[in-house]
């Protein structure tokens, strides 16, 4: 299988900034990005996406959603037009769906694919082959679905069958294993019922009720039946908060004055970098709040804070938990002593994130105490300069961007071409608000 990652490993070098300011709008929203495919190519008739992330990740699943025989358009980076083939108009792919280190396509697809006619596999990159995929293929196979994996993990073998539907208490908040089930139950026969023993992202659930799905959303509950045809979108895709989580750090260590971050999507499921933030005196105003495509967004401006160290834990670790390495980050420069408790899920990212990011922050001289489903440590601390690695993971190296903002001295963060995964334009935005940061290969 050919994979679209590159296989260039490209570094940043990065110097001490404490002067920021200015007003960036960061890509669009990873999550909605996808499920603007994947779900419009569900529909009858034609979706049209503005705001569009033209990451890594999400040109992963544009180009498994074209390989089923959709016809997307693209006017611009941004704007998209998906040609929607109905509940019944995929076709067959040729080879392997390659979502390269896509968890969300891979994921969100297998509910997709368990309910066609045909086989396929769905499959990715060495890293991706890392995740597991039990906590979708178990369910899947309750509700019937012909899969077999590779020992828990892809890629996935998936044959034709008849779904039925089933309710389904999930073991931990995720919004991939219930985006997964609802795509599925679109297929089966009976209604779908995922039970949530907490708050997880739902962004499929309101796309879904926009295009007219027959679907019912309770507290931790939410039901889908049978559905004839899913109506298509005209959408605005929001701002990503856990990309503007990076320049929210930034803006209150490091700002001049304040930063502005304008269209942010501020889905209360979505916001717990906000709250968490808030926790750590961390003041971060929501400015001209309004709705774009059933999605709240707001201007975000954050000024200068001397940080505190806060305890973070239960539902709040779900609701931001793309942003822990960033916080972490937040928390070495923070008076007093920051501890996150019930993040076990960090463990399964595209990296084991709480290994990775305490291994790499100690090199720049960080002392972090390390636990199996968090962290601790006591600030503020002095960081210095080093050579530190990205580890392929897009949050990782732009989070240790950030951290070497502070240090003292040089940072280069290696293998850090990752980062176009999910913010494409990262160093560029750094720029603009002066933050003193720099490709230094040829291969920008």
């Amino acid at each position: 299988m050919t994979d679209l990652k590159t296989t260039q490993k490209k570094s940043l070098r990065v110097c001490p900034n404490q002067e920021l300011n200015g007003t960036v709008r960061v890509p669009g929203d990873k999550s909605i990005s996808h499920r603007a495919l994947i779900l419009g190519a569900l529909a009858d008739g034609l979706t049209q996406v503005r705001g569009w992330l033209p990451a890594g990740d999400t040109l992963a699943t544009l180009q498994c959603m074209r390989a089923l025989g959709v016809q997307i358009d693209q006017h611009d980076t941004t704007t998209l037009t998906v040609h929607g083939v109905g509940l019944d108009g995929l076709e067959a792919p040729t080879e392997p769906l390659n979502c390269v280190n896509a968890g969300t396509a891979i994921r969100l697809l297998a509910g997709v694919m368990a309910g066609q006619r045909f086989p396929s596999v769905l499959d990715g990159s060495y890293q991706l082959r890392r995740r597991p995929m039990n906590r979708i293929t178990h369910p899947l196979r309750l509700m019937d679905a012909a899969i077999t994996d590779t020992d828990g993990y892809a890629p996935l073998y998936i044959s034709p069958s008849h779904l039925r539907g089933i309710t389904y208490p999930m073991p931990v908040a995720s919004a991939q294993v219930k985006s997964c089930l609802l795509l599925a139950g679109l297929f089966a026969e009976g209604a779908t019922t995922v039970v949530e023993p907490g708050p997880a992202r739902d962004h499929t659930e309101r796309m879904l009720r926009a295009m007219g799905a027959n679907i019912a959303i309770q507290e931790h509950q939410v039901m889908i039946d049978s559905t004839p045809r899913l109506h298509p979108l005209d959408l605005t895709v929001p701002a990503d908060a856990s990309s503007a989580a990076f320049v929210l750090v930034a803006g209150a260590l490091y700002a001049h004055t304040a930063i502005r971050i304008e269209g942010v999507g501020v889905n209360p499921t979505r916001t717990g970098i906000l709250d968490a933030l808030a926790m750590m005196n961390v003041h971060i105003a929501q400015e001209n709040l309004r709705d774009e495509g059933g999605e709240p967004v707001a201007d975000l401006v954050v000024t200068p804070a001397l940080l505190q160290g806060a305890e973070i834990q239960g539902d709040l670790v779900v609701r931001m938990i793309d942003e822990f390495p960033i916080l972490m980050v937040a928390a070495t420069q923070a008076k007093g002593r920051t501890t996150v408790r019930d993040a076990k899920e960090l463990r399964v990212k595209e990296t084991d994130r709480i290994a990775v990011m305490a291994k790499e922050l100690r090199k720049l001289g960080a002392k972090i105490e390390e636990r199996d489903d968090g962290f601790s440590l006591n600030g503020p601390q002095l960081l210095q300069g080093a050579v530190v690695d990205g580890h392929d993971d897009h949050r990782v190296a732009m989070s240790l961007v950030i951290a070497g903002l502070s240090a003292q001295g040089e940072t280069i963060v290696e293998d850090a071409g990752c980062i176009r995964d999910s913010f494409p334009d990262f160093v560029e935005v750094m720029q603009s608000l002066g933050a003193k940061i720099e490709w230094i290969d040829e291969n920008k």
